[in-house]
């Protein structure tokens, strides 16, 4: 079913598409760049619709508590003002994309784009009232941050074909997508939306 780009009810959130989570970062979601050319697109489309553009990114200090040395899971990555933590030099952010740092606590983590920052306010007071959500890590921040978006009752899509996981489990990315679509998220690809 096609879905139409209604302007200024729309914002499309590109997760994380940082240097740190593609190959050659210090942490690499598997193929991680290989959505950029396909964000691009959808970036162009949106943009053309006059729809709101987010981009959000981890923006840790350099102790923060997702990192192994502090208790956390994961190998130091994204952190401010390293070349790591920028997008990636293919991404064709817009002028006027809205940038939204996350996890910038050392003591908290912060997985979804919607946790410790102003993007909730932001995006109602823009009077978005659906979302559309790619980037990376498909199981973690892009999971997190459409969940979120649910719950805030925004009507939410994931770009199907501008995610990627890391799939630490072999079925970790699937049980990510059961549970978004369980909650309500509905996934479409690039053919799916309509100007």
């Amino acid at each position: 079913m096609p879905y139409k780009i209604k302007g200024k009810e729309d914002a499309l959130i590109v997760v994380d598409v940082q240097v740190d989570f593609c190959p050659g970062g210090s942490l690499p979601v598997p193929e991680g760049e290989k959505i950029v050319p396909v964000l691009n697109k959808y970036i162009e489309k949106f943009e053309r619709s006059g729809a709101l553009i987010v981009a959000t990114r981890d923006w840790h200090p350099s102790n923060h508590i997702s990192f192994k040395d502090y208790g956390g899971l994961w190998t130091p990555h994204c952190v401010q003002g390293t070349d790591g933590a920028n997008f990636h030099p293919n991404l064709q952010l817009p002028e006027r994309v809205k940038i939204v740092s996350k996890a910038t606590d050392p003591f908290k983590e912060a997985y979804s784009g919607f946790e410790g920052t102003n993007l909730a306010e932001d995006l109602k007071r823009a009077g978005v009232k659906r979302v559309f959500v790619g980037g990376l890590a498909t199981e973690y921040c892009v999971k997190n941050t459409v969940l979120d978006a649910l719950n805030l009752g925004f009507e939410t899509f994931i770009l199907e074909d501008a995610v990627k996981g890391i799939n630490v489990k072999p079925s970790d990315v699937e049980k990510a997508m059961k549970e978004m679509l369980g909650k309500g998220a509905k996934k479409i690809t690039f053919s799916d939306l309509e100007e």
